[in-house]
């Protein structure tokens, strides 16, 4: 992936209303782009690899001339170690819950937090010293501490775990930028967090923690970032997804599918809910709409 140093930012965009998903025509679909979440839906909780279905699906997509693009929570650093083991080139990278997008042909455009809001983030942790907590970079990611929690979420995660590395936000955040922090809180603690900023929303594929984005951000402002690149419709985008963090994603594609072993609001979000990751949960999919 080649690597842009500038920046443009997309900030000035009004947020976007996914509440209910659209209705399907009868007629095959003309799908010209696929977004993928990687945990839980390329990748397997239980066997931490890719299916090789899923694989061949992708590869039958290309060949068809269809986009095949990630979307997902992790930094461009961290999900090298997923997307290292598949044969796959793929034509676009959606990180950062939807604040990164990059090809290798020269596109890229993000959207960092607020460096008002860290500093009310950087507060609170202060102010509540046990709380472990990410900071995503481009190229760096960090936590501030860890603990027992952070070490069983690790654990889960198995091979597809990304190194961790430890350092000091306070001499970072403020001058780097940062562009999702993600506390080990709960619900009512992401609220109150959320409640002190000025744009800044919480997301979750994991009940141990919360993604903190911009609140005009999310996946869907990535998805349209690539659909003015590649010229195509919303209703010409798929998308693929499991976790809390791809409800408004699947709510906005033109077909959002979510995975078998997918969250209720993912599920109540997508126009169809296909068999799990380990089940051949996407090439069934694709199958079904007759993608492929």
């Amino acid at each position: 992936m080649t690597d842009i140093s500038d920046c443009s930012t997309v900030s000035e965009q009004t947020p976007l209303s996914f509440a209910q998903p659209s209705t399907r025509p009868d007629t095959q679909p003309d799908i010209r782009a696929v977004f993928f979440d990687i945990d839980g839906t390329l990748t397997s909780f239980e066997t931490h690899r890719v299916p090789d279905s899923t694989v061949d699906a992708i590869h039958r997509l290309q060949d068809k001339d269809i986009k095949v693009l990630i979307c997902t929570g992790r930094s461009p650093s961290q999900m090298t170690v997923v997307l290292d083991t598949m044969p796959v080139h793929f034509d676009g990278i959606v990180a950062f819950n939807g604040q990164y997008c990059v090809d290798d042909h020269g596109f890229f455009e993000a959207q960092a937090l607020d460096p008002d809001d860290i500093a009310v983030i950087l507060d609170w942790l202060d102010a509540h010293p046990d709380v472990v907590c990410n900071f995503g970079e481009k190229d760096y990611v960090y936590f501030n501490h860890t603990n027992e929690q952070l070490q069983a979420t690790w654990n889960q995660l198995g091979k597809t775990a990304p190194t961790r590395y430890f350092d000091d936000p306070r001499a970072r955040a403020l001058t780097h930028e940062t562009f999702q922090i993600s506390p080990f809180v709960d619900e009512a603690a992401e609220a109150e967090l959320v409640g002190l900023c000025r744009n800044v929303a919480g997301v979750r594929w994991h009940p141990d923690f919360t993604d903190l984005i911009p609140a005009d951000g999310g996946k869907p402002r990535g998805i349209q970032r690539f659909m003015k690149r590649f010229g195509i419709t919303r209703e010409q985008t798929m998308a693929f997804g499991d976790g809390g963090n791809d409800t408004d994603m699947l709510a906005f594609a033109g077909i959002g599918v979510a995975m078998g072993n997918a969250s209720d609001a993912p599920k109540a979000a997508a126009d169809y809910v296909t068999d799990s990751v380990d089940d051949n949960g996407v090439l069934n999919a694709l199958t079904h709409f007759g993608v492929l």
